[in-house]
Protein backbone atom coordinates (compact mmCIF):
# COMPACT_ATOMS: atom_id res chain seq x y z
CA UNK A 1 0.00 0.00 0.00
CA UNK A 2 1.05 3.52 -0.77
CA UNK A 3 3.01 4.94 2.10
CA UNK A 4 0.55 8.76 2.23
CA UNK A 5 -2.56 6.46 1.87
CA UNK A 6 -1.04 4.45 5.00
CA UNK A 7 -0.21 7.70 6.17
CA UNK A 8 -3.69 9.52 5.62
CA UNK A 9 -5.80 6.57 6.70
CA UNK A 10 -3.62 6.42 10.12
CA UNK A 11 -3.86 10.39 10.84
CA UNK A 12 -7.56 9.68 10.07
CA UNK A 13 -7.99 7.17 12.79
CA UNK A 14 -5.88 9.84 14.96
CA UNK A 15 -8.94 12.38 14.26
CA UNK A 16 -11.78 9.71 15.24
CA UNK A 17 -9.72 9.36 18.47
CA UNK A 18 -9.85 13.07 19.42
CA UNK A 19 -13.57 13.53 17.95
CA UNK A 20 -14.43 10.47 20.12
CA UNK A 21 -12.96 11.60 23.19
CA UNK A 22 -14.11 15.21 22.77
CA UNK A 23 -17.49 14.50 25.13
CA UNK A 24 -15.23 12.57 27.87
CA UNK A 25 -12.94 16.16 28.19
CA UNK A 26 -15.72 18.16 28.21
CA UNK A 27 -17.41 16.31 31.36
CA UNK A 28 -13.98 16.15 32.79
CA UNK A 29 -13.02 19.91 32.59
CA UNK A 30 -16.60 20.48 34.24
CA UNK A 31 -14.83 19.38 37.43
CA UNK A 32 -11.06 20.19 36.86
CA UNK A 33 -9.68 23.51 35.26
CA UNK A 34 -8.90 23.27 31.45
CA UNK A 35 -5.09 24.03 31.81
CA UNK A 36 -4.45 21.96 34.83
CA UNK A 37 -6.23 19.41 33.19
CA UNK A 38 -4.33 19.67 29.87
CA UNK A 39 -0.58 19.62 32.15
CA UNK A 40 -1.86 16.38 33.73
CA UNK A 41 -2.48 14.91 30.85
CA UNK A 42 0.45 15.84 28.55
CA UNK A 43 3.02 15.38 31.30
CA UNK A 44 1.56 12.00 31.43
CA UNK A 45 1.69 11.11 28.31
CA UNK A 46 5.22 12.19 28.04
CA UNK A 47 6.42 9.86 31.53
CA UNK A 48 4.54 7.25 29.25
CA UNK A 49 6.68 7.77 26.18
CA UNK A 50 9.74 8.44 28.29
CA UNK A 51 9.87 5.15 29.46
CA UNK A 52 9.04 3.40 26.31
CA UNK A 53 11.93 5.63 24.78
CA UNK A 54 14.03 4.35 27.42
CA UNK A 55 13.56 0.87 27.44
CA UNK A 56 13.14 -0.17 23.85
CA UNK A 57 14.51 3.06 22.11
CA UNK A 58 16.82 4.19 24.10
CA UNK A 59 19.75 4.49 20.84
CA UNK A 60 17.00 7.74 19.40
CA UNK A 61 18.87 9.35 22.45
CA UNK A 62 22.04 9.41 20.64
CA UNK A 63 20.29 12.22 19.02
CA UNK A 64 19.15 14.27 21.47
CA UNK A 65 20.88 17.42 21.23
CA UNK A 66 20.04 21.37 21.47
CA UNK A 67 18.29 21.45 17.79
CA UNK A 68 16.78 18.23 18.68
CA UNK A 69 15.45 19.88 22.24
CA UNK A 70 14.61 23.53 20.06
CA UNK A 71 12.30 21.63 17.27
CA UNK A 72 10.70 19.90 19.83
CA UNK A 73 10.18 22.47 22.13
CA UNK A 74 9.19 24.80 19.07
CA UNK A 75 6.29 22.81 17.61
CA UNK A 76 5.20 22.08 20.99
CA UNK A 77 4.96 25.62 21.95
CA UNK A 78 2.50 26.15 18.96
CA UNK A 79 0.36 23.11 20.22
CA UNK A 80 0.30 24.61 23.51
CA UNK A 81 -0.86 28.13 22.56
CA UNK A 82 -3.25 26.55 20.58
CA UNK A 83 -4.99 24.55 23.43
CA UNK A 84 -4.30 27.50 25.52
CA UNK A 85 -6.09 30.59 23.29
CA UNK A 86 -8.71 28.42 22.69
CA UNK A 87 -9.47 27.67 26.03
CA UNK A 88 -9.02 30.93 27.98
CA UNK A 89 -10.89 32.11 24.42
CA UNK A 90 -14.16 29.99 25.34
CA UNK A 91 -14.71 32.01 28.22
CA UNK A 92 -15.89 35.04 26.41
CA UNK A 93 -17.78 33.27 23.32
CA UNK A 94 -19.87 30.75 22.21
CA UNK A 95 -18.70 27.09 21.37
CA UNK A 96 -19.97 27.46 18.08
CA UNK A 97 -17.89 30.18 17.37
CA UNK A 98 -14.81 28.94 18.49
CA UNK A 99 -15.62 26.22 16.29
CA UNK A 100 -15.60 27.57 13.51
CA UNK A 101 -12.58 29.97 13.86
CA UNK A 102 -10.37 27.14 15.62
CA UNK A 103 -11.72 25.55 12.08
CA UNK A 104 -10.30 27.82 10.00
CA UNK A 105 -6.99 26.44 10.07
CA UNK A 106 -7.99 24.29 7.41
CA UNK A 107 -7.27 27.53 5.20
CA UNK A 108 -4.10 28.44 6.91
CA UNK A 109 -2.09 25.78 6.75
CA UNK A 110 -2.14 25.64 2.68
CA UNK A 111 -0.99 29.34 3.33
CA UNK A 112 1.53 28.89 5.60
CA UNK A 113 2.70 25.87 3.68
CA UNK A 114 3.50 27.84 0.79
CA UNK A 115 5.16 30.56 2.56
CA UNK A 116 7.29 28.27 4.85
CA UNK A 117 7.34 25.20 3.38
CA UNK A 118 7.44 25.69 -0.09
CA UNK A 119 4.49 23.21 -0.66
CA UNK A 120 2.74 23.83 -3.98
CA UNK A 121 -1.10 23.75 -3.21
CA UNK A 122 -3.54 21.31 -6.03
CA UNK A 123 -6.37 22.81 -7.76
CA UNK A 124 -8.37 20.35 -6.13
CA UNK A 125 -7.15 20.82 -2.79
CA UNK A 126 -8.29 24.56 -2.71
CA UNK A 127 -11.43 23.22 -3.53
CA UNK A 128 -11.19 20.54 -0.73
CA UNK A 129 -10.56 23.60 1.72
CA UNK A 130 -13.13 25.69 0.48
CA UNK A 131 -15.69 23.02 0.80
CA UNK A 132 -14.32 21.75 3.78
CA UNK A 133 -14.95 25.52 5.42
CA UNK A 134 -18.66 25.66 4.00
CA UNK A 135 -18.77 22.10 5.89
CA UNK A 136 -17.03 23.35 9.19
CA UNK A 137 -19.76 26.55 9.06
CA UNK A 138 -23.40 24.38 8.75
CA UNK A 139 -21.68 21.95 11.64
CA UNK A 140 -20.91 24.73 13.64
CA UNK A 141 -23.69 26.63 12.98
CA UNK A 142 -21.56 30.04 13.73
CA UNK A 143 -23.18 33.17 14.63
CA UNK A 144 -22.62 36.60 12.89
CA UNK A 145 -22.52 38.21 16.55
CA UNK A 146 -19.82 41.06 16.60
CA UNK A 147 -16.15 40.07 17.27
CA UNK A 148 -15.47 40.24 20.69
CA UNK A 149 -12.05 39.22 22.78
CA UNK A 150 -12.50 35.36 22.61
CA UNK A 151 -13.34 35.32 18.99
CA UNK A 152 -9.92 37.22 18.85
CA UNK A 153 -7.84 34.47 20.96
CA UNK A 154 -9.89 31.71 19.67
CA UNK A 155 -8.00 32.94 15.70
CA UNK A 156 -5.01 32.67 17.24
CA UNK A 157 -5.73 29.34 18.43
CA UNK A 158 -6.25 28.78 14.56
CA UNK A 159 -3.26 30.32 13.38
CA UNK A 160 -1.02 28.21 16.34
CA UNK A 161 -2.81 25.24 15.80
CA UNK A 162 -2.38 25.53 11.89
CA UNK A 163 1.56 26.45 12.34
CA UNK A 164 1.83 23.41 14.47
CA UNK A 165 0.98 21.33 11.51
CA UNK A 166 2.98 22.63 9.58
CA UNK A 167 6.28 23.13 11.33
CA UNK A 168 5.59 19.11 12.30
CA UNK A 169 5.82 18.86 8.45
CA UNK A 170 9.09 20.68 8.60
CA UNK A 171 11.16 19.00 11.29
CA UNK A 172 9.69 15.68 11.58
CA UNK A 173 12.11 14.14 8.68
CA UNK A 174 15.46 15.71 10.64
CA UNK A 175 14.55 13.74 14.13
CA UNK A 176 13.56 10.39 15.44
CA UNK A 177 10.19 10.10 15.59
CA UNK A 178 9.57 8.80 19.31
CA UNK A 179 12.30 11.60 20.77
CA UNK A 180 10.58 14.60 18.89
CA UNK A 181 7.17 13.55 20.35
CA UNK A 182 8.10 13.19 23.21
CA UNK A 183 9.97 17.10 23.71
CA UNK A 184 6.99 17.94 21.86
CA UNK A 185 4.66 16.64 24.29
CA UNK A 186 6.53 17.50 27.15
CA UNK A 187 6.38 20.99 26.38
CA UNK A 188 3.39 21.26 26.27
CA UNK A 189 2.67 19.76 29.95
CA UNK A 190 5.11 21.88 31.28
CA UNK A 191 3.86 25.29 29.68
CA UNK A 192 -0.01 24.43 30.30
CA UNK A 193 0.83 23.31 34.21
CA UNK A 194 2.55 26.78 35.03
CA UNK A 195 0.15 29.06 32.88
CA UNK A 196 -2.66 26.84 35.34
CA UNK A 197 -0.65 28.42 38.19
CA UNK A 198 -1.13 31.63 37.64
CA UNK A 199 -4.40 31.32 35.69
CA UNK A 200 -6.66 29.13 37.38
CA UNK A 201 -6.88 27.82 40.71
CA UNK A 202 -4.36 25.10 40.83
CA UNK A 203 -5.38 24.58 43.98
CA UNK A 204 -8.69 22.45 43.80
CA UNK A 205 -7.22 20.91 40.98
CA UNK A 206 -4.95 18.80 43.11
CA UNK A 207 -8.15 17.80 45.92
CA UNK A 208 -7.91 14.39 45.68
CA UNK A 209 -11.63 14.29 45.69
CA UNK A 210 -11.38 16.14 42.52
CA UNK A 211 -8.61 14.16 40.74
CA UNK A 212 -10.12 10.78 41.54
CA UNK A 213 -13.63 11.45 40.48
CA UNK A 214 -15.02 9.23 37.75
CA UNK A 215 -14.76 11.90 35.08
CA UNK A 216 -11.53 13.48 35.79
CA UNK A 217 -9.24 10.24 36.00
CA UNK A 218 -11.14 8.30 33.32
CA UNK A 219 -10.67 10.89 30.80
CA UNK A 220 -7.03 11.32 31.93
CA UNK A 221 -6.23 8.21 31.34
CA UNK A 222 -7.99 7.31 28.03
CA UNK A 223 -6.46 10.85 26.45
CA UNK A 224 -3.14 10.81 27.46
CA UNK A 225 -2.51 7.15 26.46
CA UNK A 226 -4.74 7.54 23.10
CA UNK A 227 -5.86 10.88 22.08
CA UNK A 228 -2.62 12.51 23.20
CA UNK A 229 0.55 9.61 23.77
CA UNK A 230 -0.57 7.42 20.81
CA UNK A 231 -2.28 10.36 18.68
CA UNK A 232 0.74 12.72 18.66
CA UNK A 233 3.69 9.97 18.01
CA UNK A 234 1.15 8.92 14.92
CA UNK A 235 0.96 12.61 13.54
CA UNK A 236 4.78 12.78 14.01
CA UNK A 237 5.69 9.29 12.53
CA UNK A 238 2.99 9.60 9.30
CA UNK A 239 2.89 13.02 8.55
CA UNK A 240 6.24 13.08 6.99
CA UNK A 241 4.32 10.88 4.48
CA UNK A 242 1.77 13.35 3.22
CA UNK A 243 0.76 17.03 2.69
CA UNK A 244 0.32 19.54 5.34
CA UNK A 245 -3.05 20.42 3.54
CA UNK A 246 -4.08 17.16 3.68
CA UNK A 247 -3.38 16.78 7.02
CA UNK A 248 -5.53 19.92 7.80
CA UNK A 249 -8.71 18.66 6.07
CA UNK A 250 -8.26 14.95 8.00
CA UNK A 251 -8.40 16.86 11.12
CA UNK A 252 -11.46 19.06 9.74
CA UNK A 253 -13.23 15.96 10.63
CA UNK A 254 -12.27 15.95 14.83
CA UNK A 255 -16.27 18.07 14.89
CA UNK A 256 -17.58 15.55 12.68
CA UNK A 257 -16.76 12.67 14.81
CA UNK A 258 -17.15 14.56 17.79
CA UNK A 259 -20.78 15.41 16.42
CA UNK A 260 -21.33 11.98 15.87
CA UNK A 261 -19.87 10.79 19.46
CA UNK A 262 -22.42 13.78 20.87
CA UNK A 263 -25.58 11.94 19.03
CA UNK A 264 -24.94 8.58 20.07
CA UNK A 265 -23.36 8.87 23.74
CA UNK A 266 -24.55 12.00 24.67
CA UNK A 267 -28.30 12.04 22.88
CA UNK A 268 -27.07 15.53 21.46
CA UNK A 269 -29.42 16.38 18.50
CA UNK A 270 -27.67 17.27 15.12
CA UNK A 271 -29.99 19.58 12.85
CA UNK A 272 -29.99 19.60 9.22
CA UNK A 273 -27.58 21.65 8.31
CA UNK A 274 -25.15 20.06 10.85
CA UNK A 275 -25.62 16.80 8.82
CA UNK A 276 -24.53 18.68 5.35
CA UNK A 277 -22.04 20.08 7.10
CA UNK A 278 -20.74 17.05 7.51
CA UNK A 279 -21.24 15.19 4.36
CA UNK A 280 -19.33 18.71 3.04
CA UNK A 281 -16.08 18.06 5.23
CA UNK A 282 -16.03 14.47 4.48
CA UNK A 283 -16.39 15.61 0.81
CA UNK A 284 -13.73 18.27 1.05
CA UNK A 285 -10.80 15.58 2.53
CA UNK A 286 -12.12 13.07 0.02
CA UNK A 287 -11.91 15.71 -2.81
CA UNK A 288 -8.12 16.89 -2.13
CA UNK A 289 -6.93 13.56 -2.67
CA UNK A 290 -7.53 13.24 -5.83
CA UNK A 291 -4.73 14.75 -8.17
CA UNK A 292 -4.60 17.75 -9.99
CA UNK A 293 -2.83 21.24 -10.96
CA UNK A 294 -1.21 23.12 -8.51
CA UNK A 295 -0.37 26.55 -7.65
CA UNK A 296 1.98 28.18 -5.92
CA UNK A 297 3.73 31.42 -5.40
CA UNK A 298 7.00 32.49 -7.41
CA UNK A 299 10.24 31.13 -6.44
CA UNK A 300 11.72 34.05 -5.65
CA UNK A 301 8.62 35.11 -2.93
CA UNK A 302 8.75 31.75 -1.67
CA UNK A 303 12.35 32.08 -0.38
CA UNK A 304 12.28 35.30 0.79
CA UNK A 305 9.07 34.02 3.05
CA UNK A 306 10.84 30.55 4.05
CA UNK A 307 12.42 29.12 7.03
CA UNK A 308 15.71 28.42 7.00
Amino acid sequence: MHKSIIADSSLLFVTFIWGTTFVLVQNAINTVNPLAFNGIRFLMAAILLSLWLLLFEKKQLRQLNKHAMLAGGFIGFWLFLGYATQTIGLLYTTSSKAGFITGLSVVLVPLFSMFFLKQALGRNALLGVIIATAGLFLLTAADFSPLNTGDVLVFFCAISFALHIVFTGKFTTNYPTLLLTVIQIATVGFLSSITSLFVEDWRNTFRWEVLLSQNVYIALLITSLFATAFAFLAQTRFQKYTTTTRVALIFAMEPVFAAVTGYVWANERLTTGALIGCLLIFAGMIFSEVPGPKFSFPKKQLKNNSLS
